[in-house]
């Protein structure tokens, strides 16, 4: 792990900076699994990392934060949903957020698409659409001596792929890197889903030959790679767990695509 990540960041918090008279460009949504599971808190870390090395003006909402709703939504609780939903879109009218961006799939695509039915309005931004503007802008640079000839290939998270037709991006980002690259027999719009999506992730698996996790996690070992990269917090539970299922743990990484970057900023 580069010293980057190793060390402590300092991550502005909103009402903070709002108290101070400050509007920040943007509002870094964390979402639950950023904030709570601890294997996603080192995601959130390596974008908070991307954000600050390059003079991002942003801010997170810390403890004020809370849950998107779509968990609940996806389970069938609307009222639930709704409830988060409009707490959310008050707390964001509060602070004038007029651009917010996440490194959870699920919260980018209910923010974006979801959201805008109650009331809300503001412009969602994805991580990775972010990152590629910000290399063809050339103001992330990375030391490809660290990820060059380092054999990947990439899982295509449902609600980033056929959700939202963000496929180019992570390809983009990775090519960027000077890894190898070998996409799965089932990529971009005919990817299988890691088996978490529709709050699959919170209920026992259902009668059948095979839990879908393990599929993926065969599809992704058959392009022998050294690295499986994820973009999706659901994902990258899924694919750590398939994995370990096949005892891959030690010889295969899982990494979010932000954990790539920030390892190879200069």
């Amino acid at each position: 792990m580069s010293e980057a990540l190793k060390s402590k960041i300092e991550v502005p918090v909103m009402s903070d900076v709002f108290a101070a008279g400050k509007k920040p460009e943007y509002l870094f949504w964390v979402g639950c699994a950023g904030a709570f599971d601890n294997r996603y808190m080192k995601v959130a870390k390596a974008f908070a990392t991307i954000l600050n090395h390059l003079g991002t003006d942003y801010a997170v909402l810390g403890k004020e934060e809370s849950c998107t709703g779509d968990p609940a939504r996806r389970a069938g609780n609307e009222m639930l949903y709704q409830m988060q939903a409009m707490t959310n879109i008050e707390l964001f009218k509060m602070y004038e957020i007029k651009k917010i961006i996440t490194i959870c799939t699920h919260c980018y695509n209910i923010l974006k698409n979801e959201y805008p039915d109650l009331g809300a309005e503001f412009e969602v931004v994805n991580y990775l659409d972010f990152i590629v503007q910000m290399i063809k802008e050339g103001k992330l640079k990375t030391d490809n001596s660290k990820t060059k000839g380092i054999k990947v290939t990439y899982h295509d998270p449902c609600y980033l792929g056929r959700a939202n037709d963000i496929y180019e991006s992570p390809r983009f980002i990775i090519q960027s890197l000077g890894l190898e690259f070998a996409e799965m027999k089932r990529n971009k719009s005919f990817a299988l889903c890691c088996g978490a999506g529709g709050a699959q992730m919170f209920k026992d698996a259902e009668k059948g030959d095979k839990e879908i996790f393990i599929e993926r996690t065969e599809e992704a070992l058959e392009t022998n790679p050294e690295v499986i990269a994820t973009a999706c917090p659901f994902c990258m539970t899924m694919m750590t767990d398939g994995l370990k299922y096949k005892n891959k743990e030690e010889e295969i990484k899982n990494l979010d695509i932000a954990e790539i970057i920030a390892e190879a900023l200069i």
